[in-house]
């Protein structure tokens, strides 16, 4: 892919540090893992995250606002989350995912979505197991070290940092706003407030 057809230049990604993986390198990743440093850390492809992030905003698209969740229990990902479903809508659950929230009726939590959007599958495992007890497709971000385990659909990036998760969500939102034909503006600086760091290195 060329950096022409890339959602955002290829230093916007690399800035956010969306590229960033971890020391850890999973099987289940490896496909999207571009190259290992010397310090062991794993630097992931952005060219399948910009296309990973195109294929799920589409798949969102087809969905109802009200109708998909986005889950995500770690603190970088609050600002992140709520951005995103201000801007489009959705429903959110923030920090700790109550048992039952998806598979049991009789919960003050409980509710039925049609398909969930996690910001890591470790921190978020719980939303993960009821969705796939429920029957409901799971979309994730995933750095190197995560499973891809009862994930449908995976966007392989540095889900650690507010920066990258921002930028992520952003896309996703400004995308799905696209795809749906809406006319209206989405501010990335609702998605992060740490300042970015320029990234000299290229991922390729």
């Amino acid at each position: 892919m060329s950096e022409e057809e890339l959602l955002v230049d290829r230093d916007e990604y690399l800035a956010h540090g969306v590229h960033i993986g971890t020391k850890g390198k999973n099987k289940d990743m490896e496909p999207y893992i571009f190259h290992v440093k010397k310090n062991q850390l794993a630097v992931l492809n952005l060219n399948q995250t910009d296309e990973r992030i195109r294929e799920a905003a589409e798949f969102l698209a087809g969905y109802d606002s009200e109708d998909i969740l986005v889950v995500g229990r770690k603190d970088a990902a609050k600002r992140p989350l709520k951005a995103f479903a201000d801007a489009l809508g959705t429903k959110i659950i923030q920090g700790r995912f109550m048992p039952g929230t998806l598979t049991n009726p009789a919960s003050d939590s409980f509710m039925e979505p049609e398909v969930i959007l996690v910001t890591d599958p470790e921190e978020d495992a719980q939303a993960i197991n009821e969705a796939k007890d429920a029957k409901i497709p799971v979309i994730s971000l995933a750095d190197s070290a995560d499973s891809l385990d009862d994930i449908s659909d995976v966007i392989p990036a540095n889900n650690k940092a507010e920066n990258s998760i921002g930028l992520v969500y952003y896309l996703l939102a400004e995308q799905i706003v696209e795809a749906r034909g809406e006319d209206r503006d989405i501010d990335i600086d609702e998605f992060r407030t740490e300042p970015v760091i320029e990234e000299d290195e290229e991922e390729e």
